[in-house]
C-alpha cells in the first residue's frame, strides 16, 4: 500500500538500569521476571511488601491490554512493555488500544500526550453508550463538559451525533480536542477555559438557543466525592459536579450521560452517588441505577472498567448496552451461552502493523508503508467502518 503518514509514535527512552530490567522480562511477565541482582531500591520494596502483577509488566499479543494509564512511559507503573521489541509502547500504540482512530492525532508535550490518552473514555465504549440512548432520542446533538482530549466525543460522533460545543480547562488538552472536533461548528462554541466562571457558562448555555441539545455529557473529577466535606460550598473539588448539574439545569437537554471511575460506586459506603443521584433527581431528571461497564466487551483491545450515570428528562428505563465481545478464559474455554460473541480484541490485532521502534525513536508524524493485518487495524486507519468490522469479526471470531 503507498506510504501513509502516521502520527504520535514515539516510544519512550530506557536508563540503563531499565535496559537490565527489560530484557529479563518475557510476553506476559512482570517484576518477578527480574534478577534480584539488578539494583533497585523500588524493585526491593515490591519483593518486600508485594506488588501488582502488572508492575513491570510485558503485554501479551493473544490478548488484550491491561488498563492504560496516564504514565504509559514509565516501565514500573504498569503492564507497558511492548510484547515483542524492547520498549514501551509508543503514544500512537497507546492510542490504539484506547480505540482512538489514527486520524485523530494528540498534540501539546508527549507528557500531555500520554495523559490525555491514558485519561481518556475509550472511543469505542463511548459509541456503546451512544447506541444505547439513541432510540430515545429526538435530537442526536450534544455537549461535552470536561472534554479531555475527546475520548468520548469520538464515540458519539462515530454513531453520527452532532456535537455543538464543548469545554476543557488544560490548554494542551483542549488543543487536541479543537483540532481534532471543530466539525464546522464555530470555534467560538469551544472553550478553552473554567467550567466554574460564569461567562464560560453562559456561552454553553446560549447554545441551546442555536439548536436542540440532545445529550450533555462529561466526566467531572471525582476527588471531591470521596471526603466527608461533600457538601461543603467551599469546596473547589465539589464545584465542579455541582456546576455540572447546573448546566444541565438550565441547558435542559433530553438526556445527560456522567461518566467516572469504578471507585466512585463504593465512595464513603456508596453515598457520594447516591447524592449525585439525589442531585439529579432534584431537578427533575430520572436518573437510572448507574453501569459499570467492561470495555473490551465493546471492542477495546483493553481491560478497562469505567462507571456511567445516565439520566433522562422523561423517565425512560436505560438498561446497560448488550456486549459486542466476549473476554476468553484462561482455560480457553467459551461458556455455551455465549459462545457466540466474538473474542475480545487482542494487543496482537490492535497494533501489529505499526513500524517497528527502538526505545527513544520516533517522530511526531512519519510515512509508513505498512499494510493492516487485522480487521481493526483497518478500523482504526479509517478503511472499514465499525459496522464492517463486527460484522466481520462475527463470521470470524
Amino acid at each position: 500500500m503507498p506510504n501513509m503518514k502516521m502520527h504520535n509514535h514515539i516510544a519512550s527512552r530506557f536508563s540503563e538500569l531499565e535496559w537490565s530490567m527489560v530484557k529479563h522480562i518475557p510476553p506476559g511477565g512482570n517484576w518477578r521476571n527480574i534478577p534480584t541482582s539488578v539494583p533497585s531500591q523500588r524493585l526491593a520494596q515490591i519483593r518486600e511488601s508485594g506488588g501488582r502483577t502488572t508492575y513491570y509488566g510485558r503485554l501479551r499479543l493473544d490478548k488484550p491490554s491491561y488498563t492504560i494509564s496516564t504514565y504509559f512511559n514509565r516501565i514500573g507503573n504498569g503492564c507497558f512493555i511492548h510484547p515483542s521489541q524492547n520498549r514501551l509502547i509508543s503514544i500512537r500504540e497507546g492510542a490504539r488500544l484506547q480505540s482512538f482512530r489514527d486520524s485523530f492525532i494528540f498534540y501539546g508535550s508527549k507528557t500531555s500526550q500520554y495523559k490525555q490518552i491514558g485519561n481518556a473514555v475509550p472511543p469505542l465504549l463511548a459509541r456503546a453508550i451512544a447506541t444505547t440512548i439513541s432510540p430515545y432520542l429526538q435530537n442526536k446533538t450534544f455537549i461535552d463538559l470536561f472534554s479531555g482530549a475527546g475520548g468520548m466525543s469520538e464515540g458519539f460522533i462515530m454513531e453520527k451525533f452532532s456535537l455543538l460545543g464543548a469545554i476543557e480547562k488544560e490548554r494542551n488538552y483542549f488543543e487536541t480536542f479543537l483540532k481534532n472536533h471543530t466539525n464546522g461548528c464555530p470555534k467560538n462554541h469551544f472553550i478553552e477555559g473554567d467550567i466554574t466562571n460564569s461567562d464560560n457558562k453562559h456561552r454553553l448555555i446560549k447554545l441551546k438557543n442555536k439548536k436542540k441539545i440532545g445529550v450533555i455529557i462529561g466526566g467531572p473529577p471525582c476527588q471531591g466525592f470521596s471526603t466527608a466535606g461533600w457538601r461543603n460550598p467551599n469546596d473547589t473539588r465539589n464545584q465542579l459536579f455541582r456546576d455540572f448539574v447546573d448546566l444541565v439545569d438550565k441547558i435542559k437537554p433530553e438526556f445527560f450521560i456522567m461518566e467516572n471511575v469504578p471507585g466512585l460506586l463504593t465512595m464513603r459506603k456508596g453515598e457520594a452517588v447516591a447524592e449525585i443521584i439525589s442531585s439529579f433527581s432534584q431537578i427533575r431528571y430520572h436518573v437510572n441505577k448507574p453501569m459499570l461497564l467492561k470495555a473490551e466487551e465493546f471492542g477495546v483491545p483493553q481491560l478497562r472498567r469505567r462507571v456511567f450515570i445516565i439520566g433522562s428528562r422523561k423517565k425512560i428505563l436505560i438498561n446497560p448496552p448488550e456486549p459486542l465481545f466476549l473476554l476468553k478464559p484462561s482455560n480457553g474455554n467459551l461458556s455455551l451461552s455465549n459462545n457466540s460473541l466474538p473474542t475480545a480484541i487482542t494487543v496482537k490485532e490492535a497494533i501489529n502493523c505499526l513500524p517497528p521502534l527502538k526505545a527513544g525513536e520516533g517522530s511526531f508524524a512519519m510515512l509508513s508503508n505498512n499494510a493492516p493485518t487485522s480487521k481493526y487495524e483497518e478500523l482504526m486507519m479509517g478503511m472499514v467502518s465499525f459496522k464492517k468490522f463486527y460484522e466481520f469479526k462475527k463470521k470470524n471470531p
